[in-house]
């Protein structure tokens, strides 16, 4: 199923508040907090064998990646904010 279609009403809402473009980040931004939720639980059972404190390398890697992704959204979201700002 499509995001499109899987966050229909978050995304007719976000859009509304903030344009698309801008909504479209909102929600993405939403997605991937949820994935660093799930992937975060599932790091409590999955623990690294060199070190039981510390999640499974491989979702160490999920992390680090969703974490990267949020803070490029952020950064253009703060750029379009920034656009905005300077608009007349």
């Amino acid at each position: 199923m499509s995001i499109f279609n899987e966050r229909r009403d978050e995304l007719e809402k976000h859009e509304f508040m903030l344009g698309p473009a801008r909504g479209r980040l909102a929600v993405s931004l939403d997605v991937l907090t949820d994935a660093l939720i799930l992937v975060g639980q599932h790091g409590v059972y999955c623990t690294s064998t060199r070190n039981p404190s510390m999640p499974a390398l491989d979702l160490q890697a999920v992390l680090s990646g969703i974490n990267g992704a949020k803070e490029l959204i952020q950064s253009v979201i703060k750029e379009l904010e920034a656009e905005r700002a300077t608009q007349p």
